[in-house]
């Protein structure tokens, strides 16, 4: 099916000598198209779920730090079943505190990175691959290292103290 308006309106075509007319050839543009090519993507059978509801972030955090409680809870009372035992003290787990611990949403903690920190322009803000010998000013590329040439001694101790170095200006 060529797309509308691709057609022009051309007059009562003339048959032929033997009473025919001429089958009308169609553009480049209609021979192109996709819009009549099937959309295997789409589901055909799909439809939505109406009952399932979105939560909200509040609501999350709400049902985890819940089941966190009751997690913590179960771990207790379990320890204190193993530790009264027909009266007596039985030996406690080693490592009640690290059972404590457990990851969630709200309690997540990463150990430091063990990648090189990553070092910035002083003046850009882009990643700097080169430092200055003289002023120690962290540069991008040969353009702002010109510029650094071009600094007094006190806006070098600036940028510096900026990014929080002792600034020692040889």
């Amino acid at each position: 099916m060529p797309p509308k308006g691709s057609t022009r309106k051309k007059a009562s075509a003339a048959p032929s000598a033997e009473g025919t007319a001429t089958p009308q050839v169609p553009t480049l543009g209609e021979q192109l198209s996709n819009l009549s090519a099937p959309r295997p993507f789409k589901n055909p059978a799909y439809t939505k779920n109406a009952s399932r509801r979105t939560k909200n972030l509040k609501t999350v955090l709400g049902q985890e730090r819940e089941r966190e409680r009751l997690e913590r809870e179960r771990r207790r009372a379990e320890r204190e079943e193993v530790m009264e035992v027909d009266g007596t003290v039985a030996d406690a787990p080693a490592n009640t505190a690290a059972e404590d611990e457990m990851t969630s949403y709200l309690s997540i903690e990463a150990p430091p990175s063990v990648l090189p920190q990553r070092r910035y322009c002083d003046i850009t803000g882009l990643e700097a691959p080169y430092t200055d010998p003289i002023t120690g000013l962290r540069f991008h590329d040969k353009s702002i290292y010109e510029l650094i040439k071009g600094l007094s001694a006190s806006a070098a101790k600036d940028y510096l103290a900026a990014r929080g170095v002792n600034p020692i200006v040889k």
